[in-house]
């Protein structure tokens, strides 16, 4: 007997919360570094305030749209869950200087940002059109997610390292978005379907480019003061990249 849409949807959508559920877990050894040291000094709070800000907006398009949701809000629920401990443990251990940046920056996007964004839909639009204008505002945040992963690619490119572009875990980005681009195909949902096709175009690219400097023989640069990023760091940016509901990359993850 065939399958419904909404069935293959379903298990399409099932696999894709397994994926972004080890992709949200992904940071764990970082964080445990950081706790083992009792500091977060030489790491960022930007992939986990953006992963954050992704998951919330998420979650709030699934509440607004309500028919089948139900996977969008359980990976996104995790996602907010997962998210704000990382950063309560980065707050707790970051020096100063990053502490206060990171409040100012989790005041500006989730407090403020998604603030304006959730009374403006809500007293300015209604029903079918509040949905578009949410959806429209998740698919062109998670685009412009999608491209984070590139400037790693020019790195890879320009040392010939792939030290900082781990190629299981494209794989696995890549296999989440190719999940999720037919969770929403299926769907009918494009504003889901739409982010997951780029996510799956960059994951292949990154692959690509992984396979070709794998072997390379690496091109030794001096670090250039004040723009050093921990191999930690730079995986936790591609992972925002890769997973719009989503994680994420993401990483939100959808």
């Amino acid at each position: 007997m065939a399958m419904s849409r909404e069935s293959l949807a379903f298990v399409f959508g099932i696999i894709g919360n397994i994926i972004s559920f080890a992709v949200f877990l992904s940071p764990l050894p970082t964080f445990y570094t950081i706790f083992k040291k009792k500091s977060a000094e030489g790491y960022q709070s930007l992939p986990y305030v953006v992963a954050l800000f992704s998951a919330m907006l998420w979650i709030y398009y699934a509440f607004v749209k309500r028919e089948a949701a139900l996977l969008l809000i359980t990976i996104n629920t995790f996602g907010i869950i997962v998210e704000s401990v990382y950063l309560i443990v980065f707050l707790i251990y970051a020096t100063k200087k990053s502490r206060l940046s990171t409040i100012k920056l989790l005041l500006l996007l989730n407090v403020f940002g998604f603030g304006a964004m959730l009374l403006s839909t809500l007293y300015l639009s209604k029903g079918a059109k509040r949905l578009a204008i949410i959806g429209w505002i998740c698919l062109v945040f998670n685009i412009s997610v999608f491209a984070a992963p590139l400037f790693v690619l020019s790195k890879v490119i320009r040392t010939r390292s792939v030290e900082y572009m781990p190629f299981f875990l494209s794989l696995s980005l890549t296999i989440n978005a190719v999940m999720w681009f037919f969770y929403g195909l299926l769907l009918r949902d494009y504003y889901v379907a739409l982010p997951n096709t780029l996510g799956f175009l960059f994951g292949i690219i990154q692959m690509v480019v992984y396979l070709i400097y794998r072997n390379a023989t690496p091109v030794i640069q001096a670090p250039i003061k004040g723009q050093e990023l921990s191999g930690s760091h730079i995986v936790d940016v591609v992972k925002i990249g890769n997973d719009p509901n989503r994680g994420g990359g993401a990483v939100s993850k959808v």
